[in-house]
Parts: C-alpha cells; structure tokens; sequence
C-alpha cells in the first residue's frame, strides 16, 4: 500500500462496499457492478494487502482481525477523498446520496414523519437506510464508519465522536383509565403494588425508572419487557399494567384509547435526545446539511 502509483484506489471502494455488506451479491448492487466484478476486485485486494480481509462463515462473510483494523482508516480516507472531490457548493435539490441511520423505535416515531415529507420536498434524491441496535452498537458503527448518524442517548461517547443534543424529553406514566382511582393517577404505593411494563432490547438492560427508584432503595414488579417503543402504550388499555416511558411516544389523545397519562409519583431525571457522527463527516456539506435539518425539525 506504500507504492500507491502501483495500485488501484477504486479498490478501495469496493472493500469499503465489502465490509459494509459483508456479502458480495449486495455489495456488488451497493456498487452497480457485476458479482464476477467484485469478487475479481476482492482477489486483487487479498494480493494488494497480503492478506484474506474477508472469509465465509456460515452465508456470510466475516472480516479478519487486519480488514477490521483498516475499516475505520478506510473511511475517513474515501470521506475525505469524497469531500476533496465534490463539487463546489451544495444543493440538495440535486444531490444524490444515501444516508445510513442508527435509531431506535422511539427515535424514528418522533423524527421521521417530519423528516420524510422534507426530506421529499428539498431532497428527492436523497435515500435513507434506517437500521436500529444497542446504544452501544450504534455508536460503534459510527465509529467504524457503518453509520452517517445515530440518535438517542449516549453518555459516555467516543472521542471520535461529536455529539449534538437535540431536546430534553421527560418520562410519564401511562395507565388504564378505568383502573385508576383518581384522575391524578396514583401515589408510590399504589404504583409499587401495580405490575410494569418495561421498553428494553434486553430484560438486564439498565432502566433510568429503575435506577431512580433503587436510588429510593425501591423496586418495581416487571410483568412485561418488549423492545418497541411504539408498541407498548397499545397493551395497557384493559390491563392493570402500568408503562413508565418518554413522554414524546405516549398517544396524543389516551382518552380516545381509555388510557390516562399521569406524572410518576417520583423523580425520575429527564434525558437528552442526541445525534452523534463520526468527526470524519463533520465538514461534509450533505451532512451538515441533514444535521440541521434534523435539529430545526426537534427543536421546532
């Protein structure tokens, strides 16, 4: 890789393709070249960097430990070359891009109405690839360069990271109407004594409600654990469940559904909705540009 007048940079397209799809049908569809195409550029690349770079596992091929140290290198090395190359100015009446989105559920329930319809009007040629995952997980594919954006809460990002916070949202209990004694909802007794339903990808995962209450040396019976956001408020009509939950998600009319939206019987410390990308995209005028579409849309 030292002698770069002896090779071949679009092959470094076609690994970045590669380790991105980790399958050589989809990436030869990502790149519009023929499969034979891309296997052929795959043996060049084993050649050039003296090494397998990807190896089948099951239906899919799986980067070695050498590809998975070049990912991160190579991606900011084709954004820069992008950013270099790309024409002066930027209108996105005109550009033609894909963006790929980390969010969770909750995430494209309060961004993407408002996004799509602007997104169609200002930027028909702008295609999005929406794909969710552990916080963890999602900053990680920034990092590597798998993801343009993410969103939701990261406390303790990357360096490489920047950060950008979006709104501070609050947490508010929803419950059957009939089932609640009083329009104000219910003291901590009567909320400790009632069964919860928790939003979570996994049962061990940490909960701002329950760390708020272990601070009160309490705990919550968890009846119900699911990982969609916008799912859960339409299990608790008819039920003696309650859902503690980002108000943003909870319905605009709960009377409509015979629900009652009421504020915890204790505090539970708000959280700020974030967008995070890797430094490498920072000055790239298409992403600014989403960024601050973005921002505008939550901040409204």
């Amino acid at each position: 890789m030292n002698n770069l007048g002896g090779a071949d940079l679009n092959l470094l397209v076609v690994l970045e393709a590669l380790l991105a799809e980790r399958h050589v049908s989809r990436a030869a569809v990502r790149l519009n070249r023929s499969q034979p195409a891309v296997s052929h550029a795959l043996a060049r690349l084993r050649i050039l960097l003296n090494d397998p770079l990807l190896v089948r596992r099951g239906g899919r091929l799986e980067p070695t430990t050498r590809a998975m140290e070049i990912a991160p290198q190579l991606a900011e090395a084709l954004g820069r070359m992008r950013h270099l190359l790309a024409p002066a100015g930027f209108d996105p009446g005109t550009e033609r891009r894909t963006f790929r989105l980390g969010m969770s559920d909750y995430g494209a329930a309060v961004m993407l109405p408002a996004l799509l319809p602007l997104l169609r009007a200002q930027a028909p040629h702008v295609d999005l690839v929406v794909s969710q995952a552990s916080r963890e997980v999602m900053a990680a594919e920034v990092v590597d360069g798998e993801t343009d954006l993410a969103f939701g809460v990261f406390p303790d990002p990357d360096q490489a990271l920047y950060v950008d916070r979006l709104f501070e949202e609050r947490f508010a209990c929803l419950a059957d109407a009939e089932s609640l004694a009083s329009r104000q909802g219910m003291d901590m007794a009567t909320y400790l004594a009632r069964p919860h339903a928790l939003v979570a990808l996994r049962a061990d995962s940490e909960s701002e409600v329950d760390s708020a209450l272990a601070a009160l040396g309490l705990k919550r019976r968890l009846c119900l654990v699911l990982p969609h956001w916008s799912v859960a408020p339409d299990l608790i009509a008819g039920t003696d469940l309650v859902l503690t939950i980002a108000r943003r998600i909870l319905p605009s009319r709960p009377e409509e559904k015979g629900l009652r939206i009421f504020t915890p019987p204790f505090d539970i410390p708000p959280f700020g909705f974030q967008q995070i990308w890797h430094r490498r995209r920072d000055g790239d005028p298409a992403h600014q540009w989403l960024r601050r579409q973005i921002k505008d849309l939550l901040t409204a």
